[in-house]
């Protein structure tokens, strides 16, 4: 969401000791997903966003001065099932005739381990602005298909419920359709851009 999930790219900025610039780094949506599970009565239903995108600029030597963009369509989601993504679209859920893309923006990262890292920053969804901390995976860099490229894996968890997406359905034998608590999933390649691109 807007200065984000590709945070991995600012992880990058910890990996990459041999660039003393900075440099930018775009996402390939192509070779990218998006995904969430909930729970739904016994089980986990899952789901995807087939639009977004995202830019990076990190200073590698000092991450303070890195920025990182990323924003989802919200009306891209997918759960394979045309009806409930009508539902979920509305003004149920995500409302995105009203509220059309969900943003995060970068604020702190701080190094978990060797190739993890805690990225603190603003979700701004469903138009409720709330404090998440993602954790991200550094899968590795290497130059291939004509540039060079480096995956990341973004994880977190938050509840619906904190920004207003809260419609739900009381069961009769007691407790409710949908669970609160939605895992997110980013996989990300991103792509330094070249001076002038």
């Amino acid at each position: 969401m807007r200065k984000t999930l590709i945070l991995g790219a600012l992880v990058l900025a910890l990996g990459a000791g041999t660039v003393t610039a900075q440099s930018t780094y775009g996402i390939d949506t192509v070779h990218s997903s998006v995904g969430f599970k909930v729970r739904h009565l016994v089980a986990r239903v899952s789901g995807e966003f087939t639009e977004f995108d995202g830019s990076i600029t990190a200073d590698f030597q000092n991450l303070d001065n890195s920025s990182v963009e990323f924003v989802i369509k919200t009306a891209s989601i997918d759960t394979r099932n045309e009806k409930r993504d009508g539902h979920l679209r509305s003004a149920d859920f995500f409302d995105a005739e009203k509220y059309p893309e969900i943003t995060f923006t970068s604020s702190k990262i701080t190094k978990i381990d060797s190739d993890s890292y805690a990225v603190a920053g603003i979700l701004s969804m469903h138009g409720v602005n709330n404090p998440v901390v993602l954790t991200v995976d550094f899968l590795g860099e290497m130059t291939a298909m004509g540039g060079t490229r480096a995956g990341f894996e973004v994880t977190t968890t938050v509840n619906r419920q904190d920004f207003g997406v809260s419609w739900n359905r009381a069961l009769d034998q007691g407790g409710f359709v949908l669970g609160d608590d939605v895992e997110v999933t980013i996989n990300l390649e991103a792509v330094k851009q070249e001076a002038g691109e």
